[in-house]
């Protein structure tokens, strides 16, 4: 998420380009910009900012409708994310053999950008086991709160996102059009009720993955839309090891086959991607708009029906709705401002 790549450093031997690369006429890319500079950029503080934002994923990733493909976005590391995830292909095994042994463990450790995965994961990782029970408490017993902070969050997002994309034109404009549309579409779907096996956890994780690394699709509302939300919610809650290693082995297989396509979109059309995905998140706003009742206008689980404010059974709490959406306005804002800093 960056309005043009970052001044060149001085260029060392770690990050020497064939000559064609760095001729002027072909610019970085915002993902090559990442690539190169990663290696030199992850000293502790840095390591210590991607686990961080990697919490923040993490919290995001519990809401159905929130992605934390969003966080990322915003944060300034969706790129570098990318990056790395389409890096690991069977290309790595040829690294391996070229240097042998440990050094071409470590090859391939940079290769894929490992280090700034497990910050990434841990911090994931951290969120979901501590804030899950919290989370789903808040959305069971005070969804109010919980998705006025959000929709501020995510309105904050969409504006900041918008002022990234330059030289708006048809095809862009279509292309954000298309994002918002689909996204809309997927948060109007009904939600299956099932009893998930555990290959029907396999698939639902490799779909629901996907949707993940999506700015603005959720992967928590993919899941509840397949009806394995609440089994996933209760397997992390409880730590049923069978259920999270076989979602989690859905996840790895979806995960490692979509991120390339991204990969290459990114590459090539940087700014057409990014119109796109401000539309999937836009269009997510109808999912978490904050006022929601049930088919016959009551406050329950089932609460999934968009309604003006005025109508909503406790009244729509002004104060206490537009303050949350202030909050996540300015956390995001902040998150957004910190991602810029670090890409300087």
């Amino acid at each position: 998420m960056t309005a043009s790549p970052s001044p060149r450093p001085e260029t060392s031997a770690l990050d020497k380009k064939p000559a064609s690369t760095l001729h002027p006429s072909s610019p970085e890319t915002p993902i090559e910009t990442s690539r190169r500079l990663s290696a030199t950029t992850d000293g502790p503080k840095q390591l210590l900012g991607v686990y961080i934002k990697g919490m923040a994923m993490g919290a995001a990733d519990i809401v159905p409708g929130v992605s934390g493909g969003t966080i990322a976005l915003i944060a300034g590391i969706y790129e570098r994310l990318i990056n790395a995830l389409g890096s690991i292909d069977f290309s790595l095994w040829r690294t391996f053999r070229a240097h042998g042994g440990l050094k071409g463990l470590l090859a391939v450790w940079r290769q894929v950008d490992a280090t700034f995965l497990l910050c990434l994961l841990l911090g994931i990782g951290t969120s979901i086991v501590t804030l899950a029970g919290i989370i789903k408490g808040l959305l069971d017993n005070q969804p109010l709160i919980i998705w006025s902070f959000f929709f501020g969050l995510v309105v904050a997002t969409v504006l900041l996102l918008l002022t990234e994309i330059k030289r708006w034109n048809v095809a862009r404009i279509g292309l954000f059009i298309a994002g918002l549309g689909f996204a809309v579409v997927i948060s109007s779907l009904p939600i299956l009720t099932t009893t998930p096996s555990l290959p029907y956890l396999f698939i639902a994780g490799a779909i629901a993955i996907c949707a993940m690394i999506l700015p603005g699709i959720s992967g928590s509302f993919i899941l509840l839309l397949l009806g394995a939300y609440d089994t996933v919610l209760e397997a992390v809650h409880t730590l049923n090891l069978t259920i999270i290693i076989t979602l989690m082995a859905g996840m790895l297989s979806g995960l490692l086959l979509f991120t390339h396509l991204l990969k290459w979109l990114l590459s090539r059309y940087y700014q057409g991607t990014l119109a796109l995905l401000t539309g999937f998140i836009a269009g997510s706003l109808v999912k978490v708009w904050p006022w929601k009742t049930d088919a016959l206008g009551t406050l329950n689980s089932e609460a999934v029906y968009n309604v003006a404010p005025w109508h909503y059974p406790n009244g729509a709490q002004w104060l206490t709705t537009v303050g949350l959406m202030i909050l996540g306005a300015v956390l995001v804002s902040l998150l957004s401002w910190w991602g810029h800093q670090n890409k300087k």
